[in-house]
């Protein structure tokens, strides 16, 4: 993946290359740090997540090659995102079961997110593959959109049509997802 500038960040990273990464710093940080601070987080924690960002994709790097379908920089925020919201689901968890606390080595918490991140592109790679119409669909299902707004903006008859529609998506997706050979491994 080289970028505008002739930089290979994925290169970088897989080799701890300091000038590459603090130009990754340099370009994306910032609108990793937004995002955390937009959504109940501390500069401490937008730090945390883009560094344990960059250390998991560093780590994927070494294991296997990684197929970046978006622009390097998308594909780092997803990243990121996923982190931060795992890190917010989590506190919401803590909060209200304080006796369950549950002690997990650092290896195994970036052990699941890189699971968790190679469940997601491998659902995205497959939602790529739907029907224009599909895709859109089940965009604004997964956004939590209203089935009345979702009827209005694909003109369907009824709400029930659009419930049928959303139900025969999901499985296509299902189904393209499960012929895939990683399933299997990604499952558990």
């Amino acid at each position: 993946m080289v970028t505008k500038n002739g930089i290979n960040y994925l290169e970088g990273l897989r080799t701890g290359d300091e000038k590459i990464i603090k130009a990754i710093y340099i370009a994306m940080y910032p609108k990793v740090r937004h995002f955390v601070l937009k959504n109940e987080g501390a500069q401490q924690d937008a730090e945390e997540v883009f560094q344990n960002a960059l250390y998991q994709l560093s780590i994927r790097l070494k294991v296997s090659d990684i197929e970046i379908k978006s622009s390097f920089e998308a594909y780092l925020f997803t990243v990121c995102k996923n982190l931060w919201r795992k890190e917010l689901n989590s506190k919401k968890r803590w909060v209200r079961n304080e006796e369950a606390i549950a002690l997990k080595s650092e290896e195994s918490n970036h052990s699941e997110a890189i699971i968790a991140q190679e469940r997601w592109d491998l659902f995205e790679e497959k939602l790529q593959l739907l029907s224009p119409n599909c895709k859109e669909l089940l965009k604004d299902y997964f956004k939590k959109v209203p089935y009345d707004r979702i009827v209005k903006k694909f003109k369907y008859a009824s709400e029930n049509v659009a419930f049928q529609r959303i139900f025969k998506c999901k499985k296509r997706l299902g189904d393209l997802i499960k012929k895939d050979g990683n399933y299997t491994k990604l499952k558990s």
